[in-house]
Parts: structure tokens; C-alpha cells; sequence
């Protein structure tokens, strides 16, 4: 019994001096956890610059769609499986990178190209120009409709006192069906372009139960204008109407000679491309149409 209890103590205190001494690994594991931390902090304390210079660029390309397929960015591409090839140092040549990737030689290209739309665009349009002039020449409509290219694009007027409205309505008369109708089929043959019908008035003022002032009347005429060019076959996503009331005059309203020639409306078709043409056109696009009256030194506004 003695011989045991003995053994029981010994026992007790082997356990007591080892569980004292296990502070000792947490200890050692902290010791070497820092030692690796200050290794760690020591080893980047030295940044080569021309490597992180590298890596910083390679990262903007990566993000800013120039190396992943499709020219996407890497938010808009949602990650492609694909792995983009990010080059090892920064691009040395002289030629700029574009957003699709092109350099010198893609800008003169896009260039030439949206020079060669805008001239194309430029001939169409006095094409039209010529084949509505022809129509209303034959008509004896010189005084009631005239076409400019304007910097805006192709501008077909129309009077409308004593040939599609009469004073204070927006219903079409009866001389004015067949000038929409044939004008609405070359504009359903060009096909192309948006048109955009404004109506205007003069600013004498308006007050019936239909047009309760001019912005109701100037878009209700160009509403009707709308109307005949899609009755005429020309396709209805193609055409806008708006009213304009007497703002923009063409000339003078201090006579009833200038406010009959502000009263009417303007179908515009306008330029998609740009390009030295259109600047051509910029320039004669103070050009007076034919009906236009001289009310002093600067004619048209």
C-alpha cells in the first residue's frame, strides 16, 4: 500500500512539472511566428521599381479592356475563361493605342472612313434635294416649298397658308395631299434616316377649344405632316413630330407678309456622319432659301 500511494505521488508530480512547462510551446510558436513576420517585412522592404512599374500597367490594361477578348472590360466580360496574355513590360512604340486597339494607322482609318460616310451622306442628301426641287418645279411650289443641306442635314420647308392648312386648323386640305404624299415616298425610298417634322405658327395668339394656343396648333400640323408621310408607306419608327409654336422665325413678324412665311413646316432629315463634308455644308448653310424676304442688312436669322 505504502509502495503504491508512492507511486501515485510521483506520478502527480511528473504531471504538475509538465503542465507547468507547456507555456513554453505557446511560447516557441510566437517566437517563431514574429520571426517569420520581420523576415517577411525584411524581404519587402526593397521594391524594385521597374517591377512593380511593370506590374502596376499590366494591371491597368487588364482592367481597362485592351487584352481581354472583345475589347471588354474585365467587370463587363464577367471573367472569361479565357486568360488574358498581359505583357511582360510596358508597350516601347510610338504609335498610340486606341480603345479597339488600333494604333496610327487605325485613327487615319476610321478617319478616312467617316470622311468617305460623311461625303456619301452628302451626296445622297442633294440627290433628295434635287428630286423633291424637280417635283415642285414642275408644280409651279417654288414660292411655297424650298430645300437646303445645312450643316443639321437635309431641310425640306413648307408654307403652309393656302396649301396644307388653313388659318387655325391642323387638318390637311385637299392641295396639299399630293405634295405630302409624293414627298413621303422619296423619304420612304431614301429610307435611311430619322425624319423629324416641326411645326411652327406666327405669335399671334390662339384660343379655341381644339388649339388652346400656338404649341397646340404647331404640333397638331406637324402631327398631320406625320401622318400623310406614313399613309405614303414611309415606316412610322422612322418619323417624329414636335411643335415649336413661333419660336425659330425664319424672318421678321412685324409684318403679315414675314408671318406668313413663319407659318409653316420644316421636315428635316439629319446627318448621321461627319466629316469634312458636313463642314462644307456648315459653311453655305446661311444660304437664303428662294421664298425668303429681305427685311434689312441680315435677311434671314
Amino acid at each position: 500500500m505504502a509502495r503504491n500511494s508512492g507511486r501515485r505521488r510521483m506520478g502527480v508530480e511528473e504531471e504538475a512539472e509538465e503542465s507547468d512547462e507547456r507555456w513554453l510551446l505557446t511560447y516557441a510558436d510566437m517566437i517563431t511566428l514574429l520571426m517569420a513576420l520581420f523576415m517577411v517585412l525584411f524581404s519587402i522592404s526593397s521594391v524594385n521599381v521597374s517591377k512593380f512599374v511593370t506590374l502596376q500597367r499590366s494591371l491597368q490594361d487588364a482592367f481597362s479592356g485592351r487584352i481581354l477578348p472583345g475589347g471588354r472590360a474585365l467587370k463587363e466580360s464577367g471573367g472569361s475563361t479565357t486568360s488574358p496574355t498581359v505583357a511582360a513590360t510596358p508597350p516601347t512604340t510610338a504609335a498610340a493605342v486606341t480603345s479597339d486597339g488600333a494604333g496610327k494607322g487605325g485613327k487615319v482609318d476610321a478617319k478616312a472612313a467617316a470622311a468617305a460616310a460623311a461625303k456619301a451622306e452628302e451626296k445622297d442628301f442633294k440627290a433628295l434635294k434635287a428630286r423633291v426641287d424637280a417635283y415642285v418645279d414642275k408644280h409651279g411650289l417654288q414660292s411655297k416649298v424650298t430645300t437646303l443641306v445645312t450643316k443639321d442635314g437635309l431641310v425640306i420647308r413648307l408654307l403652309t397658308d393656302k396649301l396644307l392648312f388653313s388659318s387655325g386648323s391642323a387638318t390637311v386640305q385637299p392641295g396639299g395631299r399630293g405634295l405630302l404624299s409624293k414627298v413621303g415616298g422619296l423619304l420612304r425610298a431614301e429610307n435611311q434616316h430619322v425624319i423629324r417634322v416641326r411645326g411652327f405658327t406666327d405669335p399671334l395668339p390662339i384660343h379655341t377649344a381644339a388649339f388652346p394656343s400656338n404649341w397646340e396648333l404647331s404640333a397638331g400640323r406637324a402631327a398631320s405632316v406625320v401622318r400623310a408621310f406614313a399613309e405614303a408607306g414611309v415606316a412610322p419608327e422612322r418619323l417624329e413630330a414636335a411643335g415649336r409654336a413661333a419660336l425659330d422665325p425664319l424672318t421678321s413678324n412685324a409684318t403679315a407678309l414675314g408671318r406668313a412665311r413663319n407659318r409653316r413646316v420644316e421636315v428635316l432629315l439629319p446627318r448621321e456622319a461627319t466629316g469634312a463634308a458636313a463642314a462644307d455644308a456648315e459653311k453655305d448653310s446661311g444660304a437664303r432659301p428662294r421664298f425668303a424676304p429681305d427685311f434689312g442688312p441680315k435677311g434671314l436669322k
